[in-house]
């Protein structure tokens, strides 16, 4: 685990933690010393300092670098034009391609965190108020992956450096739609469900709007837009799911659903 130095973040026990001065090359060089790989998890603001890691990573003789995907399929250009904050992720990996003769990457993209996001009510469920909130109907098609499969793919990414190596990975834990979540929804809670219907495209507008304030809060909307909006940029089963060739467990449906609405994410006690 790497920290910033001077952060007052907790862990838990048993997790070594290394702390470095992000804005030094030599500093982030030490702390990856001895490292096989590097998995990068910065947030928004952190995507276009992701070169600095990289470079620290083959200074200190790191094996393969993974950079901050894990969501949406910026390969996609239409992704791209609608949500143009993770410009900063393409370039990324157009930055790692460069140095391929030093280190190798694997970009695992999963769609947006199935057992969180209904959990915290991005996907459109808020279990508190029985509510759903539907865009363009909620018809569309889009791929989500629970945290714990995630993390499951991210193990068997390294553990198959050859098939994985310089690739972007796409996995899933559900092709499914917020239509069908919330039919799957009320069969859980035994409720019929109250129904809000909001248009893509006004997400899209309103979250280009509060962004180009420098308002970051604007980056939800223009996710839910791309991804859960009437166009499907959200559906990653034609880019080819790797699901099989790296052996991840099917996952419930209704089980997950369950769980998030409970409070908890899969897996958890």
């Amino acid at each position: 685990m790497l920290s910033r130095e001077g952060s007052t973040s907790k862990f838990p026990s048993g997790v070594k933690v290394n702390y470095a001065d992000y804005a030094s090359i030599d500093s982030l060089t030490t702390a990856f010393k001895g490292q096989d790989a590097v998995v990068s998890l910065v947030g928004n603001t952190g995507f276009s300092a992701q070169q600095k890691l990289i470079d620290a990573a083959i200074a200190a003789g790191v094996k393969r670098f993974l950079p901050s995907e894990f969501g949406s399929n910026t390969q996609d250009e239409r992704v791209l034009a609608e949500v143009p904050i993770f410009q900063p992720k393409v370039d990324t990996v157009k930055y790692l391609k460069t140095k391929e003769a030093e280190i190798s990457w694997s970009s695992v993209i999963t769609g947006p965190f199935f057992d969180w996001g209904l959990k915290v009510g991005f996907l459109g469920l808020d279990s508190s108020t029985k509510t759903a909130t539907l865009i363009d109907d909620g018809k569309a098609t889009f791929s989500s992956t629970n945290l714990r499969q995630i993390g499951l793919a991210v193990v068997r990414v390294l553990e198959n450096p050859d098939l994985t190596k310089n690739q972007y990975v796409f996995v899933s834990s559900f092709e499914t739609s917020q239509k069908e979540l919330l039919e799957v929804a009320e069969k859980v809670t035994g409720e019929k469900w109250k129904v809000e219907n909001v248009s893509g495209k006004g997400l899209l507008e309103s979250g280009g709007a509060k962004l180009q304030k420098g308002d970051f809060s604007g980056v939800g909307d223009l996710i839910k837009g791309s991804a859960f909006g009437k166009a499907g940029l959200g559906n990653l089963k034609p880019e080819g799911l790797w699901n099989e060739k790296l052996g991840l467990p099917k996952e419930d449906l209704e089980e997950s659903v369950k769980a998030a609405l409970a409070g908890k994410l899969v897996g958890e006690e």
